[in-house]
């Protein structure tokens, strides 16, 4: 039996694997470079500074996978916060600043090879492992150098994308707008099934028809095959049993 067809449009957004997102596994490095850091040259509790730069670098990372994970049903609340993330980013970025400017470090100048070899490195690694053996080779200066550079980087990906998903909300919809379509196609799809199987109706009828008509004619049939048989049979029986009793008289003679 055919089945009713199922919508082909999907309520649910698409599931990204952050592992594909190079701005996520890079955030991923920022915080663990951001925690380093503040291990090494920020006090336990002297400084809040601290507690605020980690918090800001998780909150990056873990606003991008909050984002993706409500993303599934709400663009407008994955756009939400994406913008979140970049935000802490932001913070995060500031603060890496100031401690630079307020101990007289230097931030690493366009032209120096210094900034070319660390932006040509941010640029193309985008894991962990790749950054942590650097991190005890570091000093304080190129640790915020590098985390600002990675910001930027991070922050410019972040930008493209929710251009992208801004593009994809504005002629896609969200789950509202999902949902409307899915409804919508579902009952066209029914209502095309339905005048196909009324359509389909009379013919199956006329089949129906005619199946029955060779039935009863095929069990006409059979009847009168069974019939004759049956006669044929009671008129064997009748002159085997005429032959016996001839053939014993015949026995009782010659006796």
């Amino acid at each position: 039996m055919n089945q009713p067809l199922k919508p082909s449009v999907s309520v649910l957004g698409k599931s990204i694997d952050l592992s594909s997102l190079f701005f996520y596994r890079k955030s991923d490095v920022v915080y663990q470079l951001t925690f380093e850091f503040c291990n090494r040259y920020i006090h336990l509790y002297k400084d809040r500074t601290r507690d605020q730069m980690i918090q800001a670098a998780r909150s990056c990372k873990q606003n991008i996978v909050e984002g993706f994970a409500d993303g599934v049903t709400s663009t407008e609340m994955q756009l939400k916060l994406l913008n979140v993330a970049r935000a802490s980013l932001k913070e995060l970025r500031e603060d890496f600043g100031d401690y630079l400017k307020s101990r007289h470090l230097a931030f690493f100048q366009q032209g120096e090879e210094r900034y070319s070899d660390m932006l040509n490195y941010c640029r193309k690694h985008n894991d962990l492992p790749e950054y942590e053996s650097l991190f005890a080779q570091w000093d304080d200066e190129q640790m915020c150098n590098y985390a600002i550079t990675l910001c930027h980087i991070i922050d410019k990906m972040m930008v493209s994308f929710l251009k992208h998903l801004d593009k994809e909300f504005v002629t896609e919809g969200g789950i509202k707008e999902r949902m409307h379509r899915a409804r919508t196609q579902y009952r066209q799809e029914q209502d095309e099934r339905i005048k196909q199987l009324e359509a389909e109706n009379p013919q199956l009828k006329q089949a129906l028809s005619v199946a029955i008509a060779d039935a009863h004619k095929w069990r006409s049939a059979y009847e009168d095959l069974k019939t004759r048989a049956l006669k044929a049979y009671y008129q064997q029986l009748e002159e085997i049993e005429k032959l016996k009793e001839e053939l014993h008289e015949l026995k009782e003679d010659k006796a």
